[in-house]
């Protein structure tokens, strides 16, 4: 959002501002006369159908989804009603909108479907995910949004509607939501709390700067070709524990502990998640070749970058409500967090 407005671009924001939305994200578009925000669900149809009315967007980017797996682990239902249900509405009232259209605006239009990497399941060392590698959910979150994906693709295929799907890595970078791993290690290791890792911490995710993503959707909705799924990565596929220890390392340079000590002593490993994936990684050259793309960010400054941004808003660390430990499935007892 705050990147197509630098770009150029009218914005109108649907957001239903649940536990993982905030306005202060949103407060420095609020400010721009280019930014239109609409508090609303997207499974709600007459409510999606107005905005399109009301906005006329040349394209759509459509990220809103529940996305955390663990809670997906505990409660799959809100996935299912937004990942799946909410992207049903979106296909539907787009198609509608694009019938509408002029010539020229049916051609110019494009419908984003944005995803994750994890609807490809886990691979194993030395390969990578690209835009025809199989399906393979294992956790109710992506399986969510692999149907969501299947349902994008069908309504391209089957309406004509102009759908680009992608697949991104894990993200990272300012103003995300505390319960994430990097600003959960960050939280933890400033509260002189355990910093918790899921099993031995061995499992390998790629990581894409926040800032090189925006410029991929961008890129799809600019001159992506429709029916096409582009996959974008950071190139930087690291284990847990090695990122974990990436960022402890910078704190003691940017937060140095008064015992002088790293904060790498306050690692604890905890109960790994129910059929917790082994590794992620995801070439990007297709994306990258077709779209004249690529991610500018490496992952230690861009590690830099976002400490130094949460050290500045600190109140982006801070955690809503103790929940306990997430995501240990149905029937096995609740650990609280340290």
């Amino acid at each position: 959002m705050r990147r197509a407005i630098s770009d150029g671009h009218h914005v109108l924001t649907v957001d239903k501002l649940t536990y993982a939305g905030s306005l202060k994200a949103l407060a420095a578009a609020e400010k721009s006369a280019s930014h239109q925000l609409l508090k609303a669900d997207v499974g709600d149809g007459p409510a999606m159908s107005a905005a399109f009315k009301d906005f006329s967007p040349d394209f759509v980017l459509h990220l809103a989804a529940e996305s955390h797996v663990d809670r997906s682990i505990d409660d799959p239902s809100p996935f299912i009603e937004t990942n799946i249900r909410g992207t049903f509405v979106m296909l539907e009232t787009a198609v509608r909108y694009w019938n509408n259209l002029s010539d020229v605006g049916r051609t110019q239009f494009r419908f984003v479907h944005v995803s994750t990497d994890e609807v490809f399941g886990s691979i194993v060392d030395g390969g990578m995910f690209d835009h025809r590698s199989p399906y393979a959910p294992n956790s109710p979150y992506a399986a969510s949004k692999a149907a969501a994906d299947h349902l994008a693709r069908a309504w391209g295929r089957s309406y004509g509607l102009p759908v680009v799907v992608t697949n991104c890595s894990n993200n990272y970078g300012p103003y995300q939501h505390a319960e994430k791993l990097i600003p959960t290690v960050i939280r933890h290791a400033l509260a002189g709390a355990p910093i918790p890792i899921y099993g031995n911490g061995l499992n390998v995710r790629d990581w894409l700067y926040v800032d090189d993503h925006a410029a991929g959707l961008l890129a799809a909705a600019l001159r992506g070709t429709s029916s096409n799924t582009y996959l974008f990565g950071g190139r930087s596929d690291v284990t847990n524990l090695a990122i974990t220890n990436l960022l402890c390392e910078i704190l003691d340079t940017k937060r140095p502990l008064s015992s002088g000590k790293s904060y790498r002593h306050q690692i604890a490993f905890v109960k790994d998640r129910p059929g917790h994936d082994y590794r992620y990684a995801v070439d990007s050259s297709y994306a990258e070749h077709e779209l004249g793309w690529r991610p500018l960010e490496i992952l230690k400054s861009g590690l830099v970058r976002t400490i130094d941004w949460y050290l500045t808003n600190p109140e982006w660390l801070v955690q809503p409500q103790d929940l306990g430990r997430l995501g240990l499935a149905r029937g096995i007892k609740n650990e609280k967090k340290q």
